[in-house]
C-alpha cells in the first residue's frame, strides 16, 4: 500500500501536466435485524462489505486521484480505501490501494481494486457466474483494454475487449482462524495464487444502427498455495508449484506434471473455473433492451456441448430507460444450476475407459476448497458461501439453485432515488451432499437513498430487507448508510 500511494503521488508532481482531479470521502453503515442472519440482499453483491451477522457496522475513508499527463494520451489513477468494522470478517482491512495506468484504451491495473462483472447491471443483478463483486476484491496485476477497441479497417463494425490479471489470495490466515475449532479436520490453503482472462467480441455500431451482439469467455484459475488438513486427514499438507511453469499452466489450462498431486495429474491443474457469456442489444435514443446470457462451467466439463446443450446458466433481460425518471432500469433473471452437467462421473480405467465428467460441484474443490474469498462467494451470491457454516468448514452445502430475479431502480423526486430487488430460489444442496427435501426461499430488498440539494456532497440510503423461507430461516433488517464525498480540480488545463 505504501509502494502504491508512493508512486502515485511521484507521478502526480513529475509532469508539468495542471489538469488534476482528487476526491476524498467518508461513509458509515450499520445494519440491525431480527433472525439468524443478516438478510441476504444486505450483504450479497457489497465488495464484501457485509456480514452475516444481524448486526453490523463499518466506518470508511477513502481518497483518490486522476492526472492526465500533458500533450499525451496517458493518465494516471489511484486510489486508497480504508475500513473499519464490527462483526465483518476482519476488523481493520484495505478495500482498495490500487494505480491504475492508462494510454488510450490500454490500462495497466496494480492493487486491490472494486470491480464488477460484464454484461449486467450490478445494482439491479444477481450476479456473473464467475466473478460479480459479491467478495472483497483480490489484489492483482491486470492488462486490460478497458473499453472495446475497434478493429482496424472494420470501421467500428467489430471489436474487442478484453484482460488478463495475475494476483494473490490474502485470505489465508482468515480460512485458517475459522476452521480453528476443527484445525485437526479441517482443510485451508495459504498463499493461493490468482489468475482471470476475459476476451469480448462486440458486432456492431451502435452509432450507425442500434443492433449489437457481444459474445465472449471468461475463465478464473486458482493455484499454488499450500493446502493443509487436506480430504479430512489430519495432518497431511499438500504444496501446489508456483514456478513459472505453473503461471503458463493456469493460463493454458493442462493438467499438471508431476509435482501435483493425483487430481491434478488427471484433470487441470489448480481450480479452474469459468462462463460462456453474450449479449444482444437494442440501444434506442430514448431506451435500451438488453438480452444477455451467462454459462457456467467447472474445468474442462461443460466447457462445449460434450453432455448436450447447456443447462448451467444464468438469462437475464435487462430494460434502461433514458429519459423516464420514475424508472430507469428494470432487470429479470432466470437462473439454473441444479444440474451440473448431470449426476454420473467417472475417470478412465482400464476396465471401464469412458470418461464422463459431469456431477460436478460449482465453486467447491477438493484442495482450494473453493472460489471463496473471506468466505464469501466471488461468484453469484445465490450459491451459500462458507460464511454461513456453522461447522466452519470451507465448503459451499448448497450450489444446486434454481432461482427468479427481478429488479427496479428510478427516481421518485430529483433528490430521492429508489431501488427493489426480489429473488426467489429452489435450493437442492450438493450432489454429495443433497437436501432431504427441496429448500425455498424468497429474499427482498426495498432501498432509498436521499440526495437534497441542501446536503451538498452527503447523501442517506435505508433500506429493508428479508428472508423467509427454509435456507436462512427468516431475517428482517434495516441498513444505514451516511456518505460523504468531494471531487476537487487543481490546476487549469492548458
Amino acid at each position: 500500500m505504501k509502494r502504491i500511494i508512493y508512486i502515485a503521488l511521484l507521478l502526480l508532481t513529475a509532469s508539468n501536466s495542471k489538469a488534476q482531479t482528487l476526491t476524498e470521502r467518508q461513509e458509515l453503515t450499520a445494519t440491525a435485524g431480527q433472525g439468524e442472519y443478516a438478510p441476504m440482499w444486505h450483504m450479497a453483491n457489497r465488495q464484501g462489505l457485509g456480514s452475516e451477522k444481524s448486526f453490523m457496522a463499518y466506518a470508511r475513508v477513502g481518497a483518490g486521484g486522476r492526472h492526465p499527463f500533458s500533450k499525451s494520451d496517458i493518465a494516471l489513477d489511484w486510489d486508497i480505501d480504508l475500513v473499519a468494522g464490527l462483526n465483518m470478517a476482519s476488523t481493520v482491512f484495505i478495500q482498495q490501494a490500487y494505480v491504475d495506468f492508462s494510454w488510450k484504451k490500454i490500462r495497466l491495473s496494480i492493487g486491490q481494486k472494486e470491480r464488477w462483472g460484464e454484461l449486467m447491471n450490478h445494482r439491479l443483478t444477481t450476479g456473473s457466474l464467475v466473478e460479480s463483486g459479491n467478495a472483497r476484491p483480490i489484489p492483482q496485476v491486470r492488462l486490460d483494454l478497458k473499453e472495446y477497441w475497434s478493429v482496424p479497417g472494420t470501421k467500428g463494425w467489430f471489436s474487442i475487449k478484453g484482460h488478463l490479471a495475475y494476483g494473490r489470495f490474502t485470505d489465508g490466515k482468515w480460512q485458517k482462524n475459522f476452521v480453528q475449532p476443527y484445525s485437526t479436520e479441517k482443510s485451508y490453503t495459504i498463499g493461493t495464487l490468482y489468475h482471470s482472462k476475459e476476451l469480448m467480441l462486440r458486432f456492431g455500431n451502435d452509432k450507425r444502427f442500434p443492433l449489437t451482439a457481444e459474445m465472449g469467455l471468461h475463465m478464473a484459475t486458482q493455484f499454488g498455495g499450500t493446502t493443509y488438513n487436506t480430504n479430512n486427514k489430519p495432518g497431511k499438507t499438500v504444496y501446489s508449484p508456483s514456478r513459472l511453469k505453473d503461471y503458463f499452466l493456469a493460463l493454458i489450462p493442462l493438467k499438471g506434471d508431476e509435482a501435483y498431486d493425483a487430481s491434478d495429474q488427471l484433470n487441470v491443474a489448480g481450480n479452474v473455473l469459468g462462463s460462456w457469456k453474450g449479449a444482444i442489444t437494442w440501444n434506442d435514443k430514448d431506451w435500451a433492451l438488453k438480452l444477455y446470457y451467462d454459462h457456467a462451467f467447472n474445468d474442462h466439463s461443460q466447457m462445449f456441448w460434450e453432455y448436450g446443450l447447456w443447462t448451467e446458466q444464468l438469462v437475464g433481460l435487462d430494460l434502461k430507460l433514458k429519459n423516464f425518471k420514475w424508472i430507469k432500469g428494470v432487470a429479470i433473471e432466470y437462473f439454473n444450476l441444479k444440474n451440473q452437467s448431470g449426476p454420473i462421473y467417472h475417470d478412465s480405467t482400464q476396465a471401464i475407459p469412458d470418461q464422463i465428467s459431469c456431477r460436478d460441484n460449482n465453486y467447491n474443490h477438493s484442495k482450494y476448497n473453493g472460489w471463496f474469498n473471506y468466505g464469501q462467494m466471488i461468484a453469484t451470491p445465490l450459491c451459500s458461501a462458507p460464511i454461513y457454516n456453522k461447522d466452519n468448514t470451507l465448503t459451499s452445502y448448497n450450489n444446486r439453485v434454481e432461482a427468479f430475479h427481478a429488479g427496479i431502480e428510478g427516481s421518485l423526486l430529483s433528490w430521492l432515488d429508489y431501488r427493489v430487488l426480489m429473488t426467489h430460489s429452489n435450493n437442492w444442496g450438493t450432489y454429495n451432499d443433497p437436501f432431504q427435501e427441496i429448500m425455498h426461499d424468497t429474499s427482498a430488498l426495498m432501498e432509498l437513498t436521499f440526495k437534497p440539494k441542501i446536503a451538498g456532497n452527503w447523501s442517506i440510503t435505508t433500506s429493508f430487507a428479508f428472508d423467509r423461507g427454509d435456507l436462512y430461516g427468516n431475517n428482517y433488517g434495516g441498513l444505514l448508510t451516511i456518505k460523504r464525498s468531494g471531487i476537487y480540480k487543481i490546476g487549469k488545463k492548458k
